[in-house]
């Protein structure tokens, strides 16, 4: 049976169920994701020639060919971009600039130092994601940033994302598309603190100067984001999902939602309708733990199917920024890449192929066992015929043909890297 006889056959199945496929397929098709750098090289970044490490990031893993220069980052994510159907986009650290071997201390870059993304971006046809990078840095050394208690130290992040909020802007602007710059922080203690109210309230008053001026949203967008727990901050984190939810629901910026920085069997997908009544926008850190905040490339589990018809059944698409956050240094960099974010593509497709209506009439009716019966009779649902001819209308290979030119990438531009 050929793609083109299995979709017209797809499309009759679903359409009895009273799912329009095309309709889905151009929701997909207007949902981009954003791509992480720090896949490409291992968290590495381009301050100096021997990239960053350490401050409680950490890629496992040494398999060989990871980007040592922007050129090979930029090189190795267009052939990731060139196997995963559509448009999307490409989230930047602040440690990714180009400094052209002249090193620049974080609270003075700028977005000159950056016009190299911007040139490779306008290339792809893509937009640009940032964020501060507040690890990896003398500053950072003893665990605090933001919240620290030297307030000239406080005063370096702040200048740090000062910078960084206005290149995000200078992508929104030149790129035509809102960057959303996300901040994170590791700052936290390995044992019980003595006090958990100070350090919070030290991080209330910087993000309150990190935030002004404000940007036009047509460029910029700011995002904050929580985590359980990190090395080194095993017992108390300063920007706990608590912290960050207050803060993003009183001054109305971006909650990010990290599927990796909460306890090992919690999901964000209940968590998605619980917060976004109250904040404009959400943006998304799809991620796989297994066991801690270990940053699995993502697979189509139940985990992540769950998130995606969250964002879709609920109508929250057009106000979400979804993003993947995953590094494995133990395989084939852009394997990973091409994997996962076309993991998340599927997930998304499976749920804009759900027939929600339907669902929803028998729960509104009461009707448990209808409700029941349809959400397991739709899972035999032919998708894969479907997500093969989105595959094919947008001329990138099939789930079981990508990996071969990634391979032949391998032989012929990989493996000449020492």
């Amino acid at each position: 049976m050929n793609s083109d006889t299995s979709y017209s056959l797809a499309k009759e199945e679903y359409a009895a169920y009273g799912v329009d496929v095309e309709a889905a397929l151009a929701q997909l098709q207007a949902t981009p994701i954003s791509v992480h750098c720090w896949q490409g090289d291992d968290v590495g970044g381009f301050e100096n020639a021997d990239g960053i490490t350490g401050g409680g990031i950490m890629a496992t893993g040494n398999y060989p060919g990871k980007a040592r220069s922007i050129e090979e980052l930029q090189q190795d994510a267009s052939r990731a971009l060139s196997l995963i159907p559509g448009k999307h986009r490409f989230n930047l650290h602040g440690s990714y600039l180009d400094n052209a071997g002249a090193p620049v201390e974080r609270d003075a870059i700028e977005p000159k130092h950056f016009q190299t993304w911007v040139d490779w971006a306008k290339n792809e046809g893509i937009g640009i994601d940032f964020n501060p990078t507040y690890f990896s840095h003398p500053k950072a050394a003893d665990g605090f940033t933001l919240s620290h208690q030297d307030k000239g130290i406080r005063d370096f992040w702040i200048a740090h994302t000062h910078r960084c909020r206005e290149i995000a802007a200078f992508f929104g602007e030149q790129l035509g598309s809102p960057c959303v710059n996300n901040i994170w922080i590791p700052d936290g203690m390995k044992d019980t603190p003595a006090d958990r109210l100070a350090p919070r309230e030290r991080l209330i008053d910087s993000l309150d100067q990190c935030l002004e001026p404000a940007f036009d949203e047509a460029h910029l967008l700011d995002a904050v984001e929580s985590k359980l727990f990190g090395l080194g901050a095993e017992s108390y984190t300063v920007g706990s999902h608590e912290f960050y939810l207050a803060y993003a629901v009183k001054n109305q910026t971006v909650l990010c939602l990290d599927a990796g920085h909460y306890h090992p069997t919690e999901s964000i997908a209940d968590k998605i309708s619980a917060v976004m009544p109250f904040i404009p926008r959400l943006l998304t850190h799809v991620s796989r733990g297994v066991r801690w905040d270990s940053d699995h490339v993502i697979v189509l589990n139940d985990d992540l199917l769950a998130i995606a018809r969250e964002l879709v059944v609920n109508g929250f698409l057009d106000r979400t920024h979804v993003g993947l956050d995953f590094f494995d240094a133990s395989i084939n960099r852009i394997t990973a890449w091409v994997t996962g974010v076309r993991n998340m593509q599927r997930a998304l497709m499976i749920a804009l192929l759900e027939p929600t209506d339907r669902l929803r009439e028998a729960e509104n009716a009461g009707d448990y066992s209808a409700r029941l019966a349809l959400q397991e009779s739709i899972k035999s649902l032919p998708f894969g015929a479907v997500w093969n001819h989105y595959c094919e209308m947008k001329g990138v290979p099939a789930d079981g043909d990508f990996l071969e030119p990634i391979q032949a990438y391998e032989r012929d531009i990989l493996s000449s890297r020492s």
